[in-house]
């Protein structure tokens, strides 16, 4: 999972280097970036040499405005991590203040914060430090609390960074939730199907499977037992409890129903295709004059069979789908969530140049019989754990409510 390292101007940044020696050894990439000030302790090139990434220092480096640099960071980070946080930054969070690249990043990103403060004890006690600090809980902030002990101005005091395998520790437990989904049976699809012509042409689409596979991947983290079923993708498959690979939807179709008979949760993220060849050609179809007539039949509707299965004689307790759109996007999605008896829909444009297939980040809505909740763009691993923390409260929801009475039996 990718870090941004905040480091800011105090003493205590030269343990940020530790801090990101030690997130790398559990298997996280870090990008640092620091203020001007933080420069005056430790050198740019001493975290660059480690991250093996460049150093951003400024955000009017010439060239940092081709792609928005802020920006596209803010959207493909799983955690923005700022230690040592000095109370001059924390105030500047707090108060929306975005005059350098950090604070900025700070205000453009949606993943979650975690704020490591160091500064002089009687620093750390003032109201107004007090004030901006709460200030920053309540807006979600997570913080790892600053030791006591000697300080480098030479007091003796509550303020001083908190050792690196601290933070560490912190920043691993907002990157891997834990085992919220323990002993939870999860059903994911991922990637395109693809129908075969003959035995060298197909019909498929651009999916790339890295949405559906960061799902897996989140709900895996969770603790889940995680069975994907899997299209042809070039992306690397996510370790899971077991991996089904598929090509065309009539396989997809009979791997998701006989998988999904034992699934708590099932989550379609599938770019399944709506038709599929009439014939498929024995040999390759050779070039001729004229046109060439293709008859296609449609595929089966995997998300509307589960939907009316589960309605028939029970079935998964959390259903989600997935609704790629050019256009009516909303309205779209709500109509698939009527008409295929689902939970939820994960509605996202896929027109878009920063979203949808073949990226790395994605901005989807939400839609229920609740409502439509909009997610703004950010990392794909981001959006999987916002869709599963919905699945996760539609399950609680499930299970605490009581089962249907048996006409039969009343």
């Amino acid at each position: 999972m990718l870090v941004a390292l905040g480091v800011t101007g105090g003493i205590g940044a030269y343990k940020a280097v530790e801090v990101a020696r030690g997130l790398q050894k559990r298997g996280h990439e870090v990008v640092a970036v620091m203020t001007h000030a933080a420069t005056k302790f430790v050198g740019a090139v001493t975290f660059e040499a480690i991250t093996r990434r460049p150093v951003i220092t400024d955000q009017w480096d010439p060239g940092a405005n081709a792609d928005i640099e802020h920006i596209s960071l803010a959207s493909s980070i799983d955690l923005l991590l700022i230690a040592p946080a000095t109370a001059n930054v924390i105030g500047k969070l707090a108060n929306g203040i975005a005059d350098d690249f950090l604070t900025t990043l700070y205000t453009a990103t949606r993943a979650p914060v975690l704020v490591a403060p160091a500064m002089n004890s009687q620093m750390f006690s003032h109201e107004a430090v007090r004030r901006n600090l709460d200030r920053l809980a309540a807006d979600g902030v997570r913080f790892v609390e600053p030791g006591e002990g000697y300080l480098a101005c030479g007091w003796v005091g509550k303020g001083r960074l908190a050792e690196p395998d601290e933070i560490c520790a912190a920043a691993e437990a907002l990157l891997r939730p834990g085992t919220t989904l323990a002993g939870i049976r999860v059903l994911v699809t991922a990637g395109p199907t693809l129908e075969d012509l003959d035995p060298v042409r197909f019909i498929g689409n651009r999916s790339s499977g890295r949405m559906g596979f960061a799902v897996a991947d989140e709900a895996t983290r969770r603790g889940a037992l995680v069975t994907l079923v899997a299209g042809p993708t070039s992306a690397p498959a996510p370790a899971v409890h077991e991996l089904v690979r598929v090509r065309g939807a009539e396989a997809m179709h009979a791997a998701v129903m006989q998988h999904a008979a034992t699934a708590d949760i099932v989550v379609m993220a599938a770019a399944v295709a709506d038709y599929t060849p009439t014939v498929v050609a024995g040999q390759k179809v050779a070039k001729a004059d004229g046109d060439l007539t293709l008859v296609l039949k449609r595929t089966p509707d995997i998300l509307k069979a589960l939907g009316q299965r589960r309605a028939a004689s029970g079935g998964p307790a959390v259903l989600v789908g997935f609704a790629a759109e050019t256009e009516d996007v909303v309205a779209s999605a709500r109509r698939k969530l009527e008409r295929k008896q689902v939970d939820l829909i994960v509605a996202n444009d896929v027109s878009r140049a920063d979203a949808g297939f073949d990226v790395d980040t994605n901005a989807v809505t939400l839609v229920s019989q609740g409502g439509a909740e909009d997610v703004p763009l950010q990392s794909k691993a981001r959006i999987a754990a916002v869709i599963l923390d919905r699945a996760e409260q539609l399950l609680l929801v499930r299970r605490a409510a009581p089962p249907t009475p048996d006409p039969l039996k009343v």
